[in-house]
């Protein structure tokens, strides 16, 4: 355990001084900026307003930012350290390969977590100074599905990473399992409902796997119980699910993808050759 917790810190520390970190704190705090400059949280729309609408906004960003931060910054982590020898030289002291692991994955996602709490925090003290009503439980609730998301696209990074041998071959299949889960959202399914005579339950099962769908459905059933919005797959997934178990099914279902890929990515870099 002390070994997990020093490559845990020593991989926290390592991120918060590279560039990425930076750009990242700076992309989420500007935008939540940029909402506070431009109003967005003294207007109202479609019965949203303060940090209800801000969050609904932000959700809409976050569906599309925070997947392809995780995969392109973090597939890079075991074959880039394979490639540069830097693993090598980490397995020469008395590390288990699970601490190594382990201590990897903790590292990484504090560290692609903690930009996005700063934003939210940044918006808490906007709306206490403003006396803006705050929404704890769809706050708390966001928190949550934030890093349900974060565990699901971290272990298959790691899936991925230690997979493959190069860090542009990692960079590759992280690109394109980002457009494919982005496309299953609707172009792909839609299609698949036009063009053929699937079950539609089917498909909607299919979608409800996705985990950029589960975020999705889980950051609109915050705001739009019913899932009006999303159409006639509303009556499908409400049906189902009802709303107290899809409310736990959006956080647990990312958070048990993630860790079975973090496991599988585990087992194959213990049996692969490191060096």
């Amino acid at each position: 355990m002390r070994n997990l917790f020093l490559v845990f810190s020593t991989d926290l520390k390592e991120s918060l001084r590279s560039r990425w970190f930076l750009v990242y704190t700076l992309l989420f705090g500007g935008i939540i900026a940029l909402f506070f400059i431009t109003g967005i949280t003294e207007s109202r729309i479609q019965g949203f307003s303060g940090l209800s609408r801000l969050l609904l906004i932000f959700i809409e960003i976050c569906i599309g930012i925070i997947p392809i931060f995780i995969l392109i910054n973090t597939v890079r982590t075991i074959a880039g350290e394979r490639d540069s020898n830097i693993l090598e030289y980490m397995l020469s002291f008395p590390i288990s390969l699970r601490d190594y692991f382990f201590g990897k994955f903790l590292g990484k996602l504090f560290s692609v977590t903690i930009p996005i709490f700063g934003a939210l925090a940044l918006a808490l003290i906007w709306g206490a100074f403003k006396s803006v009503d705050i929404p704890w439980g769809v706050f708390l609730y966001y928190i949550g599905l934030i890093i349900a998301m974060n565990i699901s696209f971290l272990g298959l990074s790691f899936f991925i990473s230690s997979l493959v041998k190069t860090q542009e071959v990692a960079l590759g299949i992280a690109f394109f399992i980002w457009l494919l889960l982005l496309a299953l959202i609707d172009i792909l399914l839609i299609g698949a409902l036009i063009k053929s005579t699937a079950n539609p339950d089917l498909v909607y099962s299919i979608a409800l796997s996705n985990p950029l769908q589960v975020f999705r459905i889980g950051a609109i059933a915050l705001f739009d119980p019913e899932l009006a919005v999303i159409g006639p797959a509303s009556y499908f997934i409400l049906d189902e699910f009802g709303k107290e178990f899809l409310a736990i099914y959006c956080i647990a279902y990312p958070i048990v993808l993630g860790v079975i890929f973090s496991l599988f990515g585990y087992f194959i870099f213990k049996r692969k050759d490191l060096v």
